[in-house]
Parts: C-alpha cells; sequence; structure tokens
C-alpha cells in the first residue's frame, strides 16, 4: 500500500460570523495516498475549497485530525510539503513569467543560480520555454495559469493542491490545459488535489473522486477510477468513462437529497 500523505478524522470547520455559525465542514475522513490524482466535487458552498484550505494550513479546523505527510498542515506548510494553485493565477503584472515563478524562491533563500535552475526545468515542464522573458499581460489565461502551476511545483514539494485552476478557461484551452497536467502528474509522481465543478474534468483526470455534501460539508462518496492510466480526450466517449461520469452524477443526486 502507497504511503498516506494527507489523512483527515472527523475534520470539522465552524466558522463565527454575526448571523450565526457556519458550519462548512462536518465529520471529514479521508485518506490520501502518495500518486493520487483526488479530485473534489460537490456543490457550490459544499466545503470543497474549504477542505483544500484546511490541508494548507489557510483555515484551522474545529475539531478533528488532519495530517499531511505525518505533520500537522501549519508545520506542512513550513516544511514546504506542497504548492498551492489558486483559481486565478494571481501573478504580478510587473515581473516577468520567470520573475513570478522565481518570487517564492527568492524568498524562502534559494541561491540566484539554484532559482534559474529551477525556472528553467518548471517551465519546460508546463511547456512555456521561452516565455520566462514575457509579462503575464503578454500570455493567454491558459498560459498565465500554467505559469501559476509552476510557480507551485518550482520548489517541488511532493503534494499540488488545485483550486478549481482551469474553471474561468473556455472548454477547448481547459482540456489542453488537462491533457497537460496529466503528462505533468505522470512526470512528476507528485500527489494532488484538486477542486472541480465538472464532472467530466474530475472522471478525466483523477484516480479517485471524492463527492461531498451541501453545507455542512461532508464526503458522501469516494469513487476510485477504474480507466487506464494513459487517457486521451476521446476516452470521454467511452462506455467505461460515461459509466463512471453516471456513478458521479447519481452520487451528487444522492448527497443533495440527504437530510443534512
Amino acid at each position: 500500500m502507497m504511503n498516506a500523505v494527507i489523512a483527515a478524522n472527523a475534520v470539522s470547520l465552524t466558522f463565527q460570523t454575526a448571523d450565526g455559525p457556519v458550519h462548512a465542514l462536518k465529520d471529514v475522513d479521508l485518506t490520501v495516498c502518495q500518486g493520487d490524482f483526488v479530485s473534489f466535487i460537490g456543490p457550490s458552498g459544499c466545503g470543497k475549497t474549504t477542505f483544500l484550505r484546511t490541508i494548507a494550513a489557510l483555515e484551522m479546523p474545529t475539531a478533528g485530525e488532519l495530517m499531511v505527510n505525518g505533520m500537522t498542515p501549519d508545520e506542512a506548510r513550513k516544511a514546504r510539503a506542497y504548492g498551492y494553485v489558486f483559481q486565478a493565477p494571481g501573478l504580478y503584472p510587473w515581473r516577468t513569467i520567470a520573475g513570478n515563478i522565481s518570487l517564492p524562491l527568492e524568498i524562502m533563500g534559494f541561491s540566484k543560480p539554484d532559482r534559474a535552475e529551477r525556472v528553467d526545468r518548471v517551465l519546460e515542464l508546463v511547456d512555456l520555454e521561452g516565455f520566462g522573458g514575457r509579462f503575464p499581460w503578454q500570455l493567454s489565461g491558459g498560459m498565465q495559469q500554467r505559469a501559476s502551476i509552476a510557480r507551485a511545483l518550482a520548489f517541488d514539494a511532493d503534494i499540488l493542491l488545485m483550486d478549481e485552476p482551469f474553471g474561468a478557461l473556455d472548454e477547448i484551452v481547459r482540456d489542453r490545459l488537462n491533457e497537460a497536467l496529466l503528462e505533468l502528474w505522470r512526470k512528476t509522481g507528485k500527489t494532488i488535489g484538486f477542486v472541480t465543478h465538472s464532472i467530466p474534468e474530475a472522471v478525466y483526470l483523477s484516480t479517485r473522486i471524492v463527492v461531498m455534501s451541501p453545507r455542512p460539508g461532508r464526503i458522501t462518496r469516494v469513487i476510485d477510477s477504474t480507466l487506464p492510466a494513459a487517457r486521451p480526450l476521446d476516452i470521454r466517449d467511452s462506455p467505461e468513462f460515461i459509466r463512471l461520469a453516471h456513478e458521479v452524477r447519481e452520487a451528487l443526486r444522492e448527497g443533495h437529497g440527504d437530510d443534512t
């Protein structure tokens, strides 16, 4: 069995607001193993992003236990155990693409030659060789998001957390980036946690699909993919892909019908 890199045990999170408590997560149990590609899917407001943020120590659970690489999320953050890709690229317009990718490395104290080597390597990984000297505004939305992924990969963390990174892109660009992300995952062997609203995207990318219920966010199903590791885009027309997509859709409907 592969090593568990993310382990959640009865994780709950309640936000205190002026209008009263908001129960964002409730009794979330999940184990993510080394090399998994796990997608989180559910209706808006179900806690997908909140759970990803707890893994990244951007939110703190109010109950339960969460471990990342055998550490607390805050310890994992300090140990640089993960890279995080947000919904928007978040690139500084006054820095070149290489400068944006290099910024966290500068903050971490990497030497200039080491930074340059890492930037070149991750630009190649995301197929942006030759674009390091460009500014964000000179790149398409899809290229900017690839630069954002490169920035998260630059310090070579074992875990990559991705919060709907392709949600704002058109379908053609999204398809290309889905293919590129799968290839990157195969090359690096990283463990990926991926938030999405798209059933086809979740089925196409994942080794496991985590279905979450409306607030308070709970895991209602974990569906293991039966698709082969090699996945051309036209696999989405295959009977097995259609069957898996139907299983995810039914799990979403069942979860939405639960009395929460």
